[in-house]
């Protein structure tokens, strides 16, 4: 737990960046963000899969002869996975942290130091924990994958599906969740309670906000195996929900009702399979 910012720092919120400063900072992440959506639109046929519904290829490499997915994967393909998985998450959780990121600018400006190489430190400190958690979701896959249980697509069966969907609901309506959300929507509030001062506090706090986000989302996360890890659209989808709950005052209510949604879809495609 680092240690608060005094009370007072909150007034420097009813100011705003110089131009030069936003011009970096909100340049600078909206270009990643949007590099980040560019590689994964780009990514099938980068790889040599042509299909819409491909990201990383994988499915064109398991048709090819003499490539089997029950087979041990070759590094090439394990790099290939993570790299998709953590342009991924640059692509769905950066834009949700904006406003994290913008309070945390504004508070660094009004201690007096510059707010720019903070924030990227800040930013990259929060990127550097989806990463690796990338890296846990693509040894989990790859272990789905030497089961039998994912189709070329990348996407569970219908009845694994429905219980993805159920234990996502069951989450979204759980105490972790909502003490992870609370973090995640209220900036001021979380830098307050671990501020730390210095180039290596922010990557520190990024760290934290990470750790919080992940804390809220990864359940979410599991639910491209249920359309399909390369279903763009499905990613998309994902990515405006996370959005809306963490950055809207709606989001414990949104959390609330898609948590019952998910159960009750999870039972249906359950009992349908």
């Amino acid at each position: 737990m680092g240690s608060a910012i005094p009370t007072t720092d909150a007034q420097v919120l009813t100011r705003t960046l110089s131009l030069p400063d936003r011009l970096a900072i909100w340049g600078g992440l909206g270009a990643l963000s949007a590099l980040a959506w560019l590689y994964l639109w780009r990514m099938p046929a980068t790889m040599g899969d042509t299909s819409m519904n491909g990201m990383a290829g994988m499915a064109g490499m398991a048709a090819m002869p003499g490539m089997s997915m029950a087979s041990p994967w070759s590094a090439s393909a394990l790099w290939l996975m993570f790299l998709m998985w953590s342009v991924m998450m640059v692509a769905m959780m950066l834009p949700s942290a904006a406003p994290m990121v913008g309070t945390y600018a504004l508070v660094a400006e009004g201690r007096g130091s510059s707010p720019r190489l903070r924030v990227w430190l800040f930013a990259g400190g929060y990127v550097a924990v989806w990463i690796a958690f990338s890296a846990v979701v693509t040894v989990l896959q790859t272990a789905m994958d030497q089961a039998a249980m994912l189709t070329g697509a990348m996407r569970v069966a219908p009845l694994a599906g429905g219980v993805i969907l159920a234990l996502a609901g069951a989450y979204q309506l759980s105490p972790l969740k909502r003490r992870c959300l609370r973090f995640c929507q209220s900036p001021l509030g979380f830098l307050m309670t671990h501020w730390r001062d210095g180039g290596v506090g922010a990557i520190l706090m990024g760290f934290d906000h990470g750790a919080f986000c992940v804390g809220c989302c990864w359940m979410l996360m599991a639910l491209l195996f249920v359309a399909g890890v390369m279903n763009l659209l499905w990613v998309a989808v994902l990515t405006g929900f996370v959005l809306i709950e963490r950055a809207t005052p709606w989001g414990e209510t949104l959390a609330t009702v898609s948590g019952f949604a998910l159960i009750a879809g999870g039972l249906a495609l359950a009992a349908l399979s």
